[in-house]
């Protein structure tokens, strides 16, 4: 499928104690226009640049609903900041919520939107949402954890799904703290390969995304931890089920059946969100979008009432 024509830019955002600007990286496909009502997309990691989302602009080219995807600060095409790493009071939530306001404001669409977080951007889509902004019509939240207990709880089961030595390493690496070294890189492969994409070859925008994240990793490591499935970072105990009855705009829960966010760590959403549609992708894992692409389109653009 043809990729609707593209521009991007940068937009400035101020972060309130940093004196050092900033700048939020973000493209366009298709045109805003009054009449038409765009789709956000958040993208995951935190950390990993949107890329791997480039699937997502066939909504564009199929629907004609302009798509825009940004990449957060710290990574991609925006403002990276190293000299934070490790700043767990800096890397917060409300940072990134304050700049998906400062996007909507200044792209002049805060007043009529959709939303669509996958992995950590479901994440921070559900945190925008609670909020209960007046201009957010449509929420998508895709392969995303209601809480970080029930991710990592679901990460163990899985890895002991894996080969006995592929186990020994990550266990042995983790406890060494030798997470940094081939050895334990390409023992994650092994589980990446199972529960994140099961597309093979790996698909260019998938590599492309965590390519230029192994630039900065900075916010991935502050906030997440060295993999998907080793949480070390400030989210370890992340928890939205108290607050899921706040969003009270129709959702759509998309997972898939081999995802590292398996039925059990996304079922508080469909149990406490008033208005939600849950589609479970049969033959994908962490990435639908890649790996039932026409499908995940054809699904999101039914939910979102596109023609």
């Amino acid at each position: 499928m043809s990729t609707a024509e593209a521009t991007e830019s940068t937009l400035d955002f101020t972060v309130p104690g940093l004196e050092k600007p900033c700048k939020t990286w973000y493209t366009i496909f298709g045109s805003l226009s009054k009449s038409v009502r765009p789709l956000v997309v958040l993208h995951g990691g935190p950390g990993v640049p949107h890329h791997y989302l480039l699937p997502i602009a066939d909504i564009a080219t199929k629907y004609g609903t302009p798509v825009i995807m940004y990449d957060q600060l710290g990574c991609g095409n925006s403002t990276r900041l190293p000299e934070k790493n490790g700043a767990g009071d800096f890397w917060t939530v409300d940072l990134f919520l304050s700049e998906l306001d400062n996007l909507l404001t200044k792209l002049g669409i805060k007043d009529n939107y959709d939303l669509l977080g996958q992995s950590w951007g479901g994440m921070l889509g559900a945190c925008h949402a609670i909020r209960q902004p007046k201009g957010l019509n449509k929420l998508v939240i895709a392969d995303s954890p209601a809480s970080m207990e029930l991710w990592i709880t679901a990460a163990d089961r899985l890895r002991t799904g894996l080969p006995s030595d592929v186990q020994e390493t990550l266990t042995r690496c983790e406890k060494d703290g030798k997470t940094d070294t081939e050895e334990y890189e390409k023992a994650v492969e092994v589980y990446y390969d199972r529960h994140l994409c099961r597309v093979k070859p790996t698909p260019a925008e998938l590599k492309k995304s965590f390519e230029v994240m192994k630039e900065d990793m900075t916010v991935l490591l502050t906030m997440n931890g060295p993999s998907e499935f080793f949480i070390t970072g400030t989210l370890k105990t992340w928890t939205i089920i108290e607050d899921l009855h706040k969003i009270i705009i129709p959702t759509l829960l998309i997972n898939g059946r081999y995802d590292e966010a398996q039925d059990e760590v996304v079922q508080p959403y469909f149990d406490r969100i008033p208005k939600v549609k849950w589609v479970r992708f049969a033959d994908s894992s962490h990435t639908p979008q890649l790996e039932e692409r026409d499908e995940f389109i054809s699904v999101v653009g039914q939910f979102l009432g596109l023609r």
